[in-house]
Order: structure tokens, then sequence, then C-alpha cells
């Protein structure tokens, strides 16, 4: 390690990369009346993506596969569906520049087609959350007020008989036509400026009606370009041996989600990688039979899709050795739950990764991987390039390293606003293009260490508590599967700390005990004092986070889980 903490040579290749001549040089230009960073060598539209796609020909894009059922997509035959599929929404839909297309569908080939179809057009793909019920899918058609929609039965079917409003196309009915329609028509040439929308994805909701994030084509690239270059860094500094089979990625993460959509369905279309998708609700043993008979060499995942995976008890009855790469976000990543994986699946032990970003800002902003988290498991890693970060206090005051802050963020990657949403988008972005991003952290060494959402921060007799410090404690026991800290009204102190703990299989909980071993590493006032212990799993939305607010008996978990 160097004396900012990087593993030996990184500072000279990362400027090597991102220097004059570099393939990632950074330059400074206007975005969107701000002079930002950006990379200087960068594709200016997603439909120049899928265009620079026709390059792969017949290898393949897409596998859709679990124990019965396995569909491939070459990169020619995916061109061919955009280019058919664009020429319907158009001829038969109307749509055009500017004009929205709902998809509300498991993941499946149609969706990602559809999403391309919309892109190239320079309309605006939405989307929809698949784990929605009646009302809330009501409420995003309404809200995006689309052209048309694309949906299968299943989503429809929640609706209980109601019509959409809108005209619908019915995966399971009407997609094969529109696949096929048109086999020999080029993709769409109108214009599109790298500002223009290209998508929106609404957040996960996890308190009130959930909001929908525009990301533009700049947006999604610039990620796109971030997450590149780490993974060029990574291999330049860990060089793979000569024969190592090639790079396949597993998807688990649904395209609703940035990490589904911008770093699976794009990035990997873009770099030519063949990635396979789960189907249906997350099977841990699916995924371990899809790694090992599908040559899976990389997987992203969140905190309860690795808990389940490596807490399985027929783990030991698959090879997992082909898996070179890990990483995941969502949500916090706790070290202990890190360092079993290493040991379950001993080849991701200087492999592994997490990062730090929001659908504000198309997925992506600080990344910590391979010997760094190793020697730093509780950091989210350093800024990636295009990336200023900075922590500020209630005032708008700039802290400096070690205190805890509000994070903000500022760059290409960062939304324009939420949709149709003034108010809410002004009390986000801020002068100057920065996003407040309504997280608490720190920077130490050049790196962020997250605390908590700020809504979830407890305050107990005028100290703030952050539940992730808790949690990641509780999370080194041996007999806790789950756990989430919550604030618990208290006449004197304002809150006191709850934890509410799920066990392992054939482990039993005792508070007493839990109690000291908190006292061990935390101050007092972070040691709960109220406990409750549970049987069923925490509720999660689909992006692996719990729902603290069902928790707290705020709100019902109305989601339908896939």
């Amino acid at each position: 390690m160097d004396e900012a903490g990087r593993p030996t040579g990184m500072a000279e290749l990362e400027a090597q990369l991102t220097g004059p001549g570099g393939f990632f040089e950074v330059g400074r230009e206007m975005v969107r009346g701000e002079p930002m960073a950006v990379f200087t060598n960068r594709l200016r539209s997603l439909r120049e993506a899928l265009e620079a796609s026709t390059a792969f020909g017949s290898r393949e894009y897409l596998v859709f596969a679990d124990r019965d059922t396995r569909r491939v997509v070459t990169h020619e035959e995916h061109r061919r569906a955009v280019a058919s599929t664009a020429r319907v929404l158009q001829d038969d839909y109307g749509v055009t520049a500017g004009d929205r297309v709902a998809i509300l569908a498991a993941n499946c080939p149609e969706w990602i087609v559809t999403f391309w179809a919309t892109v190239s057009l320079g309309a605006i793909a939405v989307g929809l959350n698949g784990w929605w019920v009646g009302d809330e899918i009501r409420y995003g058609i309404a809200d995006s007020d689309p052209k048309v929609l694309v949906a299968d039965g299943k989503r429809l079917a929640r609706l209980d008989g109601e019509d959409s409003g809108v005209p619908t196309i019915v995966i399971e009915d009407d997609f094969d036509r529109i696949w096929h329609a048109h086999p020999d028509a080029e993709l769409p040439t109108v214009a599109i400026d790298e500002d223009d929308p290209a998508l929106i994805l609404y957040t996960s909701g996890t308190t009130g009606r959930p909001k929908g994030a525009v990301n533009t084509h700049r947006n999604v690239i610039g990620a796109i370009g971030m997450s590149f270059f780490h993974g060029a860094r990574n291999a330049m500094l860990h060089p793979g041996p000569p024969d190592a089979p090639p790079v396949c990625q597993l998807v688990t993460y649904p395209l609703f989600h940035v990490s589904g959509l911008h770093m699976g369905a794009i990035a990997f279309m873009l770099s030519g990688t063949r990635s396979v998708w789960t189907l249906g609700r997350f099977d841990p043993e699916v995924v371990m039979t899809l790694i090992q008979s599908e040559g899976i060499t990389g997987w992203s995942y969140t905190v309860t899709m690795l808990h389940r995976v490596i807490n399985h008890p027929k783990l030991a009855d698959y090879d997992l050795t082909g898996l070179r790469n890990g990483g995941g976000g969502g949500s916090a990543f706790s070290p202990a739950l890190l360092e079993k994986a290493r040991i379950a699946i001993p080849n991701l032990r200087g492999a592994m990764g997490v990062g730090y970003g929001q659908t504000e800002c198309a997925a992506l902003a600080t990344v910590n991987a391979g010997e760094e988290l190793v020697a730093y498991p509780e950091s989210a890693g350093r800024p990636l390039p295009t990336v200023e970060l900075e922590i500020r206090d209630e005032s708008g005051a700039v802290l400096s390293e070690g205190e805890d802050g509000e994070i903000f963020l500022r760059g290409p990657m960062v939304m324009p606003g939420y949709w149709r949403r003034p108010d809410e988008t002004a009390a986000t972005i801020l002068v100057g293009g920065w996003l407040r991003t309504g997280d608490i952290g720190r920077m130490d060494g050049g790196r962020l260490y997250l605390a908590t959402r700020k809504r979830d921060l407890i305050l107990r007799g005028g100290e703030n508590v952050y539940p992730i410090e808790i949690e990641n404690r509780l999370e080194a026991h041996p007999a806790v599967a789950e756990v989430a800290v919550i604030p618990q009204d208290h006449e004197a102190l304002g809150h006191e700390v709850k934890a509410v703990v799920v066990a392992m299989p054939g482990s039993t909980l005792d508070a007493d005990e839990l109690t000291a071993f908190c006292a061990e590493t935390l101050a007092y006032y972070k040691v709960p004092t109220v406990w409750e212990f549970r049987v069923e799993s925490l509720p999660r939305n689909a992006t692996g986070k719990v729902v603290k607010a069902v928790l707290m008996a705020d709100t019902d978990l109305s989601f339908a889980e896939e």
C-alpha cells in the first residue's frame, strides 16, 4: 500500500488511465451550464452504444435460465429485434422523441429489447417496479403518463381486470410478432442530445410515494464509464492467467433497478460481456447451479442474496471455483458478511467489491474493491473519476475529514431531477448541480464511510446513534442472521435503541447475551435496550434494503415479492 492506502502502483496506473491520451482521459466541459469533469472519450447517446454492439455479431449477449429453461439471445438477434420493435412503437403506437414507454414485467429479453427500442427513438423508457401491486401500478402509470405500456400478464393481473388506461402490449400475447415484424429494419436515426432524458426509474419508496428519477443519456454513459474504468484498473493490477475462461456475469438484480439495467443490460451489451439472468424469485440453489453450469466468473449481489448463498446448507455441494469477481450494492455490507463470503468462496478473497451510489446518480459514485476492501472493510471506497464528493453540515458548510455529515455528489452522472416534481427536484439538486443524497457519512483518508440515511438517524439523549454501526456489530454474532436497528420513542431520551433480530437456522437468541456482545465494542448509549426477535425474514424491497417503516409500524409492505 502507498501513503494513501492504495495498492502499490495504483496512483500511477490511475494517472495513466485518466491522463492526457489515456483511454479514460478526464477533461472539463460544461454540463447543463456548470463546468464538470467528464470522460473525454465517450459515447454521446445510448443508441451509439447499441450501434457499436454490431461488432459482437453472433456472440451471446443474454442467457435467461433456471433449472428447466434456457433462452439465448445473441447481439445480432438483439439488434434486429430492437430495430423491429422501434418501428412498431413508432408506426403503430405513435411513439416519438420525449414520449414515455412504460415497462412492467419480470426480467426477460422483451424487457431489454423494449428498453433499447425506446431509447433508440429518443423516447423515455419507464421501468415500473415489478414488485408493485395494483395501487402502485396505477400510480406509476398515471405519474409517468406513457404513450404505451409493455407488460406481462402476471403484473397486469394485479390490476384486477381494470384497464390500464393506456394502449398495452402484453408480452406473452403480442411480443413475438413485434420482435419479428420488421426483420430488415434499421435502427432509428432521430437526433439525440446527451442531456435528453433516456429513462425514468422509481426510487424505492421506503417512505411515501416513489419518485421518478430521470437519467439522461449522459448520466448513464458517465456511470458506465466509471464502471469500465474500475474494471480496467483491476484487470491491469491483477491480470488473470492466460488460460482464464471468458468473462461471464450473473445478473440477479431486477431490471427496474439501476444495478440490473445500467450495470447489467447496458454495460454488458456495450462491453460484449456474456450475461446470464435468473428467472423468477431469487433461489440460492439456482444461483449456485448456474455459477457451476454456465461458467459464471462474476456476480453482483445484494446483502440478502449473498447471505442466502454463503449460509445455504448445500453450499459445499456446488463447484463455485469459477467465480473470480463479486460485488454488490443496494445496502451496506457488514465486514463480518464479507469475511464469511471470502472463507466460503476463497477465489473471491482478493476480488470482492462494494460501492455507493443512488438511482439519482445513475448507480455509481464510489468503489472499494480487492486489497483496499480487505484493508478498509467498513469503507464504501474512494470517489471514481469525474465524481466530486463533499460532506456538509446542516448549514451547508463543507466538513473536514473525519466529521459526520450529509453526503453531496456532483458530476455528469447526477440526474437533472425527478419527473414532474419541481419542488422535490429543487430540494435535491442544489446550486452548482450538487446532489443532496440524504445519506450520512464521513471522509477519512480519501475514503467514504457510510453512517445511515438521514431519516434513520436515532437521537438518544442528545447523542446521534447510527444504526449501521450497531447492525454491523450484531451481524458479527454467529447466531444472528438478520438485524435492523430502529428508534423507539422514549419520554425522557427522545429515542431509545431497538434491535429487530432474526436468528440463524437452528440457533437461539438471548437478549442479555446480545447486549453484552454489543457492549464489548459500542458506547453504552449505542447498545440496544429494546429487543425484538423474529422468526420470519425482515421485510425488504427489490434492492435488498430493509423497509424500516414496516418495522416501525408506519406502513404495510405491499410489494409482491418476485
